[in-house]
């Protein structure tokens, strides 16, 4: 009797490249459904769950810390959303519009079906060592990041 084992391959920066272009990627076409792109989609969200009016300047900087991307890109984003009407300018700060609101809450409730079929199933204990493993490695890409600044 001839037994086969096989083994899960380790993670490594590719394979979590890997697993985050795909899941991006899903995403990218269900927000395209809803005429709005990734980047904006971040930016809309820390708004919206932000527990008190932030001011652009520290959006930006919330935005950056999530994506990496340059700043001056992620103010153009808040100046479409603006034009959009997703969002308003109220004094100082930035609020969201009911529009974009709404425009969140229809692009999560149509995600969410398709990321539970990609995360549902998974054992709990699993997903715990990937949620610790993926925690130490953004520790270390930002304190890398830090250093390169």
């Amino acid at each position: 009797m001839t037994t086969t084992t096989t083994t899960a391959p380790a993670a490594d920066a590719r394979a979590l490249g890997l697993a985050h272009y795909a899941a991006r990627g899903v995403l990218e076409r269900v927000l395209a459904r809803h005429g709005i792109t990734f980047q904006q989609q971040i930016a809309l969200r820390a708004v919206v769950t932000a527990d008190a009016p932030q001011t652009p300047d520290d959006l930006v900087s919330q935005v950056q810390g999530s994506l990496k991307a340059d700043p001056a890109d992620i103010r153009a984003t808040f100046d479409e959303l603006l034009a959009r009407q997703l969002l308003v300018a109220d004094g100082g700060h930035l609020r969201p519009t009911d529009a974009g609101r709404e425009l969140l809450a229809a692009a999560a409730a149509e995600s969410a079906p398709v990321s539970a079929r990609i995360w549902g199933g998974m054992p709990a204990d699993d997903l715990a060592a990937a949620g610790r493993v993926l925690a130490l490695v953004t520790e270390r890409a930002n304190a890398e990041l830090a250093k390169l600044a």
